[in-house]
């Protein structure tokens, strides 16, 4: 499911309707600001956001300058997009640093919003920029809790500082002591949830709070709660004062309430954005990216940033390399399957490709599968067969094709992509650029 796919369609119905209009009557533009303010608050946006949203939008959109314009349906998606970028934070907000280590971030939240599984993704996120991040477990009331955050930071090579069933306040304490001493620089706490805010589950953490002054205090909440997201960032930021939100499952089945209303409600930034179940599956959230997918102009950054962490400079180099000897191999085909399934599946890739957010679902669907089988393929190949492609005469062919459970038509079809692919890369000057993708 991709993000915000309701939304995004019945905004994008809207505009493709003033687009077809040519220049636009007061009417028109109204109609539109209704059937916008209809998709925000069907999105389970809250309902003053969206006033104050639309007032705004009208306010630029009635101007008349906009009504005289020669391309005024672009203006009004402009200053839609513009006002979406504002109401979810205008720009990326930048996790703070102490100036004496160690930073200590302490996350909360209610049960099921997915904390702990937050706090190893967020390790893995700052050990890959260069930290050396300690866990700590807190949560000393949900069964297992504790053994959950200890496999987890097994699983990214990161240590678990625990003492049991101890009261969480010594336990942080302890924590930050040990954290000194072995030069940690950034202690992530992983706090209790509870099914619901209580005065109990509140004094502890305001307890923490106020004995530690944690450098972050980040809520973490469950996007597909919608509304109720929105109520509980603000009762945790009434008693807590909290720095910043996590939103968790941004990737599931949700319609947006939480994103585009959390920064207006409490003020405070959602600083990143859980979007699938890898423990790599975590993003700085940066609200015109956001605004930009959501009215499926793409975004292209992201899908750059998430193709640089797939693929190394020595890999591309060495890929590159590769084109402008006319040396490229089965091999270096299978990698490139590889680096594209370490950027995410194709549903979430294809809605960083601006305008294709209408052919998402068509186009996902029948390229997971061809990938998949084009793997299996090439994988049922002997390492000779792939440095030396010349060599995939008949019989083999016969034989690779069995052993990937396809057809002979379906291995010539794919040695025909294989040539033509080369022969792009080739033909391009120079031999410069990255090789495309294999689909």
């Amino acid at each position: 499911m991709a993000i915000f796919s309701s939304i995004s369609e019945k905004l994008n119905h809207t505009f493709s309707k003033l687009t077809n209009r040519g220049k636009l009557t007061e009417l028109e533009i109204k109609e539109a600001m209704r059937e916008i303010k209809i998709a925000l608050l069907e999105a389970d946006v809250n309902f003053m956001v969206v006033k104050n949203f639309i007032n705004k939008v009208s306010e630029k959109a009635l101007g008349e300058s906009i009504l005289k314009s020669l391309t005024p349906a672009q203006q009004v998606i402009k200053i839609v997009n513009e006002e979406l970028t504002t109401l979810m934070g205008g720009t990326a907000s930048k996790l703070e640093v102490s100036p004496k280590p160690p930073t200590t971030i302490m996350l909360c939240g209610l049960q099921g919003a997915g904390k702990t599984t937050i706090a190893g993704k967020l390790a893995l996120m700052l050990k890959k920029q260069g930290k050396k991040p300690l866990l700590v477990a807190c949560d000393i009331y949900r069964p297992a809790a504790i053994n959950q955050l200890q496999v987890l930071g097994k699983s990214i090579a990161i240590e678990v500082f625990e003492r049991g069933t101890q009261k969480p306040l010594k336990t942080v304490k302890e924590a930050l002591k040990y954290a000194e001493k072995f030069s940690f620089d950034t202690v992530i706490i992983d706090t209790a949830g509870r099914l619901h805010i209580d005065e109990e589950l509140m004094s502890e953490l305001i307890a923490i709070k106020k004995e530690i002054t944690p450098t972050e205090i980040l809520l973490t909440v469950d996007a597909m709660t919608g509304q109720d997201a929105v109520t509980v960032a603000e009762n945790f930021n009434n008693k807590l004062d909290i720095t910043g939100v996590i939103l968790t499952k941004l990737d599931g089945d949700t319609r947006g309430g939480a994103a585009l209303s959390i920064k207006a409600v409490t003020g405070k930034p959602i600083k990143f954005s859980g979007i699938g179940e890898k423990l790599t599956d975590i993003e700085v959230f940066h609200p015109e990216r956001m605004a930009s997918r959501i009215l499926d102009k793409g975004d292209v950054l992201t899908l750059i940033e998430k193709a640089q962490e797939a693929i190394t400079e020595d890999d591309a180099k060495r890929m590159e390399k590769a084109f402008k000897q006319n040396s490229f191999t089965f091999e270096d085909y299978l990698f490139q399957f590889e680096s594209l399934k370490k950027m995410g599946n194709m549903n979430d890739l294809i809605g960083f490709i601006p305008g294709m957010g209408k052919y998402k679902s068509a186009v996902a669907n029948i390229d997971e599968k061809k990938i998949l089988k084009q793997k299996a393929i090439i994988q049922s190949m002997t390492k000779k067969e792939r440095l030396n492609p010349e060599l995939l005469k008949a019989s083999r062919k016969q034989r690779i094709a069995s052993g990937s459970a396809s057809t002979v038509q379906e291995v010539n079809a794919l040695i025909k992509q294989f040539e033509q692919t080369k022969l792009m890369m080739k033909q391009l000057k120079g031999g410069k650029g990255m090789p495309k993708m294999p689909f």
